[in-house]
């Protein structure tokens, strides 16, 4: 798969373990992937540092100015926001403070809005378990941007909150159980990029 898509993920109460199911099942080379996970700081480089110990990819907490390129999972800081920026070279990461956004710091929706704005559709964003609606405006910003977009199910959820509110206002392209998610992503991106 020789593509630049980007794969943005939101996610929350059980998101850590969801996150983890799919990526571990991507091979070394894949695209990137810019993943909000809510944490408080410190947890989040924890967390990043045990998957890259189980995955193919490398994953690792971005630090501002971090490009971003295939092979690369790059986790939000806890308590500052990731937003996907572009300049002459490619794609790179800007971490900031800032004001929380839908209650959250890293938020999704700010993620979510910067991907729909950058990439538009050569995207694909997936919103995880979650307590809440952060995420979902997001989320519809980026389908309507022409982006695919992914929404975890009921039945798989730890908490069916995030996805739901993404699935009811429309944002949700496709909604699936967490151990189909893999499958449609790696069916959208070869149709895509036979």
């Amino acid at each position: 798969m020789t593509t630049n898509e980007i794969i943005a993920i939101g996610a929350s109460t059980g998101g850590t373990e969801a996150t983890l199911k799919i990526l571990k099942k991507l091979p070394k080379t894949f695209q990137p992937i810019l993943i909000i996970q809510h944490m408080p700081p410190g947890f989040t480089k924890m967390y990043a540092d045990r998957l890259t110990k189980i995955c193919k990819m490398e994953v690792r907490e971005a630090i501002d100015g971090d490009r971003v390129m295939q092979g690369v999972a790059l986790i939000a800081p806890g308590d500052k926001h990731m937003r996907l920026k572009k300049d002459e070279n490619g794609y790179y990461v800007s971490c900031e403070k800032g004001e929380k956004v839908s209650g959250h710091r890293p938020s999704a929706d700010v993620l979510f809005d910067s991907v729909a704005e950058i990439a538009g559709k050569k995207s694909v964003g997936i919103i995880l378990t979650g307590m809440g609606k952060d995420g979902a405006s997001g989320l519809l910003n980026m389908k309507n941007a022409g982006a695919f977009t992914i929404g975890q199910d009921e039945k798989t959820s730890v908490v069916y909150g995030m996805p739901m509110v993404a699935y009811n206002i429309g944002a949700v392209t496709v909604q699936a159980a967490i151990d189909d998610i893999y499958d449609i992503l790696i069916k959208h991106l070869t149709k895509y990029n036979p």
